[in-house]
């Protein structure tokens, strides 16, 4: 039995986050690492949707606002990109009104402005 929630599926994506950080490095726009993690999953094919839209249901109703998740993995993981100086509880709230509007259990939110790759899993109880 797996120790972690989806821990297969997590240490394949984040090896690939600590292959291409290690190549990249840091101080890149988050759209660099976007589009190079895009590269390295449709290279290692692992599916996945980028940018993928979640709508807000608010008692029967859709809001206007939409939310944008940077990628959602193997259908059931959201990853979400940044290129920041520091973690903080706003990027712990965007990452649980992902997974409250998904319906997903797990995200990862990962940080590649640090020499050494930062990342935080967030579970959805």
């Amino acid at each position: 039995m797996s120790q972690y929630l989806y821990e297969e599926e997590t240490y394949q994506i984040i090896g690939i986050l600590f292959d291409f950080h290690k190549n990249l490095g840091k101080g890149f726009s988050e759209i660099v690492y976007k589009d190079a993690l895009e590269f390295e999953f449709n290279n290692s094919k692992i599916p996945f949707e980028r940018e993928k839209k979640y709508a807000v249901n608010y008692k029967g109703v859709i809001l206007k606002h939409k939310f944008y998740a940077d990628f959602v993995v193997f259908d059931k993981i959201i990853l979400e990109i940044k290129s920041c100086n520091s973690f903080d509880d706003s990027h712990i709230a965007q990452c649980i009104n992902y997974l409250k509007v998904s319906d997903n259990k797990l995200a990862l939110w990962v940080n590649f402005n640090k020499n050494s790759l930062d990342h935080k899993r967030i579970i959805n109880s």
